[in-house]
């Protein structure tokens, strides 16, 4: 969630990054930051959905 709020923080604030993508140097790294724990959890969820 800290991730989420850091790129959301960083979106209202930059002049050219949007919500959903990133255009600035300083926001790719936020961006691709949240997608890859964003990513983690999701496959998280599936693997212990498909054990129980």
């Amino acid at each position: 969630m800290a991730a989420h709020r850091t790129w959301a923080d960083h979106a209202a604030d930059c002049g050219t990054c949007t919500t959903t993508q990133p255009n600035c140097p300083d926001g790719a790294p936020l961006w691709e930051r949240l997608v890859r724990l964003q990513d983690a959890y999701l496959t998280h969820l599936r693997n212990k959905k498909g054990t129980s």
